[in-house]
């Protein structure tokens, strides 16, 4: 009997099974594609606060027919362990072990948001927390969001950035690090590397010295972007970056130079604060459009002028994670899809 299947990040699947979620996706969008996963049921747990994640996925579901379980960790459920081996004394009171299989019972699919303790790079890189819910439970798990991927987000880049650019290959598409108040995890921006790298994109990384991304997801990302036409570079030279880009993309992460040692990498942090984003750095572009995965701290990140400027595209994004949703579980459940070029009568798109 062969295993559940999980996707955890785009190395999952195959980029052509990634490129027909998105077809899927858009074609939900639009009216031109219906489906159905009724009486379906799947569980969320979620170790960490959720907007985005959690609307989208219940709204997905209920468009399908099926039905979400929400959890949260410590507020109405169990904290869950997911190391083998540890004398459980600590805050979290059942093993995954036990916690994976039994919701497994329960659902048809388990989605799981982790977030890293933002300790031990070697370890938080291999997703933990999602591959011990992956490996105890007998239904397919996904993530919602983990220590180095957040491919949902990842997903409704792309779609965005389909739908701005049409053919995005062999177009500029820049991921500038950004200030924030405190180092945040690298799973957003190893995500959106990929995605524009699945898109064939010449994806240029802006950062300051030290905070380079993860090497093993560049060097996935640099050769999926070539097979198809594109490629993935970083640069301390924001300047030269943001020339002849196409889409913009600002966040913040912790830097890798200093992972886990957070007061020292604080000082270096305070130095780079004229990385905030700006209406005039977007100018440099050749007519740019901004993403952000959201939440994002104004005048930090990212100053107003940009996310309430005509190149903001932050909404349009953050609605196609519900899009996107959708067709991951359809592909993910198998559930019924049918085409239609008429577009659908208005509720549920319901097959």
């Amino acid at each position: 009997m062969s295993a559940p299947e999980r996707f955890l990040g785009f190395p999952d699947w195959a980029p052509e099974r990634l490129l027909d979620l998105l077809a899927l996706a858009a074609d939900l969008k639009a009216g031109r594609a219906t489906g159905s996963l009724r009486g379906k049921v799947v569980a969320l747990y979620f170790q960490n606060p959720s907007l985005r994640t959690r609307a989208s996925l219940e709204s997905a579901l209920f468009r399908l027919g099926a039905h979400p379980v929400a959890l949260n960790a410590g507020a109405g459920t169990w904290d869950v362990e997911h190391r083998d081996g540890v004398v459980m004394e600590g805050l979290a009171q059942e093993h995954v072990r036990e916690g994976a299989p039994v919701l497994a019972r329960y659902a048809d699919a388990i989605g799981v948001r982790a977030f890293p303790r933002l300790a031990n790079w070697e370890e938080e890189r291999e997703e933990p927390v999602l591959s011990a819910f992956a490996r105890h439970a007998t239904c397919p798990v996904f993530s919602m969001e983990g220590a180095a991927r957040h491919p949902l987000q990842g997903l409704a880049d792309a779609l965005t950035l389909q739908e701005r650019l049409g053919d995005p290959r062999g177009q500029r598409f820049v991921l500038t690090w950004a200030p924030h108040p405190k180092p945040l995890p690298m799973s957003v921006p190893n995500s959106a590397v990929e995605a524009a790298a699945l898109l064939g994109m010449e994806v240029v990384v802006a950062r300051p010295e030290g905070f380079g991304l993860d090497p093993q997801v560049l060097g996935w990302s640099d050769a999926l972007a070539r097979a198809r036409g594109g490629s993935v570079r970083e640069t301390t030279d924001r300047v030269e970056a943001l020339g002849g880009a196409r889409a913009v993309y600002a966040k913040s992460w912790g830097g890798l130079s200093w992972y886990g040692d957070w007061d020292r990498e604080a000082l270096v942090r305070k130095e780079h604060r004229d990385w905030t984003l700006r209406a005039a750095d977007l100018e440099r572009g050749r007519d740019p459009f901004f993403l952000h995965c959201l939440p994002v701290r104004r005048n930090v990140v990212v100053e107003d002028a940009v996310l309430d400027g005509p190149r903001s595209a932050v909404v349009d994004e953050a609605e196609n994670r519900l899009w996107t949703a959708m067709a991951l579980l359809l592909r993910l459940l198998r559930g019924g899809v049918h085409r239609d070029a008429q577009p659908p009568h208005e509720g549920p798109l319901l097959a």
